[in-house]
């Protein structure tokens, strides 16, 4: 009996992790993000007031179990209340985003991640190197971004670190790069600067967003 309940269970958190997958490819399809994230940037200017960063902390939540790239939300984070509140806003918007998805990570999809990585050597050495030092490993693959912010939280979510080690490391190591986004939106003189395409920013603002640019690309 206690094989077959293993197997119900197994089979119900693939499940749901395929049906996780297929609502983030149907989101990342058909869904207006840049849209979206548009109306909300000007709902918190013009609405929220001091419940601004609040709310937009708490929005990287679902871009992040959806792997939708919440750069726009930190460049608007610094735009909208400037370096010191923009920035607390967004590090802890992202820490929060990035725990929520570990969680769901190691918890309902667990299983379906784990037999995939299973004949990934790499991988297995990772998480050996994090089973000993799990802060400094998360840290440094926090502060050298090789894999994908949003594929990063759900990896490191079937390795043996702890999870008051990922929140502290990630929340450190995703610092450097919030701030360098933060920063560049407080030097945006317009909100469509941060929701349009990087084609389309304002001629006077291209030298000081190339080097981000190339970041994005990274993630």
């Amino acid at each position: 009996m206690a094989v077959v309940s293993i197997t119900w269970v197994s089979a119900f958190r693939i499940g749901v992790s395929l049906l996780l997958l297929a609502a983030i490819a149907t989101a990342l399809v058909s869904l207006p993000i840049e849209k979206m994230l548009k109306c909300f940037l000007f709902w918190v200017k013009e609405d929220l007031g001091p419940w601004g960063p609040l709310m937009l902390a708490f929005a990287y939540i679902p871009l992040t179990i959806l792997a939708v790239p919440a750069s726009t939300l930190t460049l608007g984070g610094g735009y909208l209340f400037g370096l010191p509140v923009g920035f607390i806003a967004d590090s802890i918007g992202a820490t929060i985003g990035a725990t929520v998805a570990f969680v769901l990570g190691r918890t309902i999809g667990r299983s379906y991640v784990t037999s995939k990585l299973r004949n990934y050597p790499k991988f297995q050495a990772m998480a050996i190197a994090i089973e000993r030092s799990g802060f400094k490993i998360v840290l440094l693959l926090r502060l050298v971004p090789l894999l994908p912010f949003n594929m990063l939280n759900y990896l490191l979510s079937v390795t043996p670190v702890r999870l008051g080690e990922y929140v502290l490391a990630s929340w450190f190591g995703m610092m450097p790069f919030t701030f360098g986004l933060v920063y560049v939106g407080t030097t945006l003189k317009d909100l469509s600067d941060v929701t349009h395409g990087w084609d389309k920013v304002s001629t006077v603002h291209q030298p000081r967003l190339r080097w981000t640019k190339h970041w994005l690309k990274m993630i």
